[in-house]
């Protein structure tokens, strides 16, 4: 009976220790609404700087699944993104026809953090997942960072 109590609780380490590395793999909401919450403050401090680091893997405003993406509030289009910079995000709707970019657009405020959720694939995939993103206004940019559930 001890074995099997203990055989048990190994077991259940293990599924604990399993879920935690597949949670490891991809950022959480808590950690895109920091990201974001760094994202603001870098723009405010320098943008042509912060910009800069967006679209490259410094400053870290890249983790995992986790990346800052800008748009230019006037025009909508991308200033900052890791693979599709310059693209208009007006126009971007998911695998469902929701016109997300517009959502985001529309969402964002100054000195207001606000979510839009939508369908979109992880990096370097294909398939769409559920994909929140944490959206904000600073200066004349519209920044955000989304997590998937």
């Amino acid at each position: 009976m001890l074995r099997k109590i203990a055989f048990a609780g190994l077991c259940a380490a293990a599924l604990s220790a399993s879920a935690l590395a597949e949670t490891a793999e991809f950022g959480t909401a808590a950690e895109a609404r920091a990201m974001l919450e760094k994202a603001v403050a870098a723009v405010k401090a320098d943008k042509t700087e912060a910009l800069a680091m967006f679209n490259s893997e410094e400053g870290g405003f890249r983790d995992r699944d986790l990346y800052v993406f800008c748009v230019n509030a006037s025009d909508g289009i991308e200033t900052a993104h890791p693979t599709h910079k310059g693209m208009k995000l007006r126009e971007m709707k998911d695998v469902n026809g929701v016109a997300f970019g517009e959502e985001i657009m529309n969402a964002a405020k100054d000195g207001e953090i606000s979510e839009v959720t939508y369908m979109w694939p992880r990096p370097n995939t294909d398939t769409p997942a559920e994909k929140v993103t944490f959206v904000t206004k600073v200066e004349d940019q519209v920044c955000g960072v989304g997590y998937y559930k």
